[in-house]
């Protein structure tokens, strides 16, 4: 399996990923809450190392 090259630059709340292959996606993070463009998932992080992620389906 080769080496992945992901990189990621933020503009406050604005977060642009890109791999090797160029842009990726991009997130909106607003204090423990984030959505993601590509997997189209809401997520909340909660205490420890737990969060809660609810996909573009609802389920």
């Amino acid at each position: 399996m080769g080496v992945m090259l992901r990189k990621r630059k933020k503009f406050g709340p604005l977060i642009l990923h890109f791999t090797q292959n160029g842009f990726s996606s991009w997130s909106i993070k607003i204090g423990r809450w984030s959505w993601n463009s590509r997997a189209k998932a809401h997520r909340v992080d909660l205490p420890g190392p737990l969060h809660w992620k609810q996909d573009k389906s609802g389920t």
